[in-house]
């Protein structure tokens, strides 16, 4: 379902009562000239415009496949990833004792602990935060909130406690997050937290305009966030909500890695249903997620489907082969597939998005700024310090010489200074 938690197709019979099995899932997904052979139909019109999977037309950059083995490829490579996707919801891989490892690494992080030492840079030469911030983003109802609670209860082992986050039960209805919320994981921890955020709207350029303040100026729990294009009474009514002004005095984090969160039922209507509009969605993702305020250097945010269990196995495998070529990212890698269930495989995907996030979070801490000579580091604070006293020291030998009766005074030395004791007596007696 995501990440390295099992990367292998599997064979019929190791899913569990109800799922579909891997060559059934197979079976109803693909065409059958691709069962039967490829290279029948390769050359041919039909072969190189065929949905396969029906995952919509990714053609290459010149808009057609230039040549027959092109195409082969080309499909060979998306039922290749099908597979896989596939062999990933095999529960049988992920024993018990594998969660409680996987978690117990979660609960002992701290900040820069997976700092990777390359480059001749040591863990001192970074600016390792207080908290590593995960923000969420992601198109309305896709449900970021219900994520949160979902890993809150998860490393928390408490099913029984109350939802930390304001979950919108009719997305059509209600405001929905409009404040950002910050959550530290587990409650009481200061390691990392994550930040739920407001919904992406439909136009790109003024979520890119919000995204560029959040991992440029960093994020506060508790900022009301508006939009331009936001009306005078939702403005009002959102003021109203603020009360005192939301929480000035909230510590601004910077953002260390992005989670980006869409609903794979949405995602599976515009799919099949790009003809009325429903693409709209996908496209949204696509602008949103290629922002490149999103990415630290060359690494892109990981993407959490939610909703799968709305959806059958082979759906599922269709959503995440789908974003990742939609994205450009490996779908068994670094798209985690978390529906609403408690069962052992989701809990092991949490685990494992959250590693994979920490993991590139500390992995793209900012470095501090170093003044290098030969084998010798000297932090520019240091300097600066340095350059002060020079130039006190500059500024007073100036002022001295500009006045030369400075230069002709003596100190006058303590023996030669008499006072008369007894006349000033009145002073010292009262």
């Amino acid at each position: 379902m995501g990440g390295e938690a099992v990367d292998s197709v599997v064979s019929s019979g190791s899913l569990s009562d109800g799922e579909v099995s891997l060559d059934e899932g197979f079976a109803t997904q693909v065409p059958t000239h691709f069962r039967d052979g490829l290279s029948s139909n390769v050359g041919s019109e039909t072969a190189k415009k065929d949905d396969v999977f029906g995952l919509g037309d990714f053609e290459g950059e010149d808009g057609v496949f230039s040549s027959a083995l092109e195409s082969e490829i080309y499909l060979r490579r998306r039922s290749s990833a099908y597979r896989e996707v596939l062999g990933s919801y095999d529960t049988s891989r992920v024993p018990i004792e594998s969660l409680g490892r996987a978690k117990s690494k979660i609960l002992s992080y701290h900040p820069g602990a997976w700092i990777e030492e390359v480059g001749g840079t040591r863990s001192f030469d970074y600016n390792v935060p207080q908290t590593t911030s995960l923000v969420l983003i992601g198109p309305r109802g896709s449900g970021k909130s219900s994520l949160v609670n979902r890993i809150s209860k998860l490393l928390e082992d408490d099913n029984f406690a109350s939802e930390r986050a304001q979950v919108s039960y009719n997305p059509s209805v209600g405001d929905g997050t409009y404040f950002l919320q910050e959550y530290m994981i587990p409650r009481g921890s200061t390691s990392f937290c994550l930040y739920d955020t407001r919904s992406l709207s439909m136009d790109p350029s003024e979520d890119n305009k919000i995204i560029k303040r959040w991992m440029t100026k960093g994020v506060r729990h508790g900022e009301l966030v508006i939009r331009e294009s936001d009306n005078w009474s939702l403005r009002k009514r959102m003021r109203c909500k603020a009360r005192w002004g939301g929480h000035p005095f909230s510590v601004i984090r910077r953002v260390n890695f992005v989670i980006f969160v869409v609903n794979g039922l949405t995602v599976l209507k515009s799919m099949d249903n790009n003809h009325d509009g429903q693409s709209q969605y996908t496209q949204l993702i696509a602008d949103t997620y290629n922002c490149p305020y999103l990415s630290f250097k060359d690494d892109k945010p990981v993407v959490v489907v939610t909703h799968g269990d709305l959806l059958s196995i082979p759906e599922r495998a269709r959503v995440r082969v789908y974003l990742g070529e939609l994205c450009g990212i490996p779908p068994t890698k670094q798209i985690f597939d978390i529906p609403d269930n408690s069962d052992l495989l989701t809990q092991f995907t949490i685990v494992d998005m959250l590693r994979y996030s920490l993991e590139h979070a500390d992995r793209n801490l900012p470095r501090k700024t170093w003044v290098l000579k030969g084998e010798w580091r000297v932090p520019v604070s240091a300097c600066l310090y340095l350059a002060l006293i020079v130039g006190i020291a500059i500024i007073a030998a100036c002022v001295k010489r500009a006045h030369p009766s400075l230069r002709g005074m003596r100190p006058v030395h303590k023996s030669k200074i008499h006072i008369d004791w007894p006349k000033i007596r009145h002073l010292w007696l009262g």
